[in-house]
């Protein structure tokens, strides 16, 4: 789940926990809500800390040539 995911859930969860006035039986809607809201905070974290993570990662590139670049080297005896 990304960033749009965590953002969507913490809209629906706001949606439930603040805006939905009806009822289902054995269901608390507002209790739904706010668990939504706080797996989109939790969400939203965990994909801001993965993704600081990967841009500090550093990348080394070795080049390494063969060919007829110098003088050849003696065979040694």
């Amino acid at each position: 789940m990304g960033i749009g995911g965590s953002i969507a859930l913490l809209v629906v969860g706001a949606i439930l926990a603040f805006a939905v006035r009806d009822s289902i039986d054995a269901v608390n809607l507002t209790m739904v809500g706010y668990i939504c809201m706080g797996a989109g905070v939790v969400a939203l974290i965990i994909t801001l800390v993965a993704s600081s993570q990967r841009t500090r990662t550093t990348h080394h590139e070795i080049i390494e040539r063969r060919g007829d670049e110098g003088p050849p080297v003696p065979p040694s005896s």
